[in-house]
């Protein structure tokens, strides 16, 4: 038993890497060639990827949204765990980057399950808002743009349905939310909204410190 969650050094994860991870090969591939790409920090740690993998199982999802999808990790991970039923909406602002991601659902064979929406994040959730979609999503995920985080998570409080799940990235944000000389806009933005999720009655919650710290979210 422990009274707080263990401190992980390299050896350690290095460990957990190890004993646990079951990567896919063409999720270790994308993974890779991210590595080696302009912005490639950005991409969700394989262990994270698992574990939304899991989340989508244990809810039995089968439409996923995405804010922020990069080069297709995290979609690619959820899509494989959804299996041949599952259906993705991902949003992204990125040409470049998402070329990756197609490229890899093809590889993957689950290009035709995913509507990738190229343009700003607020304007394609309020284009599924205005299409009909609210409350037909099972699972959703925030990687985007720190400073918009709480407009997505307003939105897609609208677009999932009563028991499903958001997940938010990057809620630590690699330490600096404690840093209390850190008056970045972006560190701020984090802080507000971890702050208001802490009481907000809507949701179920859960920070997990996994990743830069990964908030989950049950939409009552």
């Amino acid at each position: 038993m422990s009274r707080k969650t263990i401190e992980v050094d390299d050896a350690l994860y290095d460990y957990i890497i190890e004993t646990s991870l079951r990567e896919p090969a063409i999720l270790a591939e994308l993974r890779e060639e991210t590595a080696t790409m302009p912005g490639g920090g950005m991409q969700i740690s394989p262990e994270q990827g698992q574990l939304m993998a899991l989340l989508a199982e244990l809810i039995g999802a089968r439409r996923y949204l995405e804010v922020g999808t990069f080069t297709g990790y995290s979609s690619l991970a959820v899509a494989l765990a959804m299996g041949p039923e599952g259906r993705l909406t991902c949003c992204d602002v990125s040409e470049d980057y998402t070329a990756v991601a197609r490229r890899y659902w093809q590889k993957a064979g689950v290009a035709e399950r995913v509507d990738l929406r190229i343009g700003p994040g607020l304007d394609s959730l309020d284009q599924a808002i205005e299409a009909g979609e609210s409350g037909s999503y099972d699972f959703a995920f925030v990687d985007a743009d720190k400073t918009g985080y709480q407009g997505y998570v307003e939105l897609c409080h609208t677009l999932l349905r009563s028991g499903g799940l958001l997940g938010i990235d990057n809620v630590l944000w690699g330490g600096a939310v404690v840093d209390t000389g850190d008056k970045s806009e972006d560190t701020v933005a984090i802080r507000r909204l971890n702050a208001a999720l802490r009481d907000d009655p809507r949701w179920s919650l859960s920070l997990v410190p996994i990743g830069d710290g990964l908030t989950l979210l049950r939409k009552r």
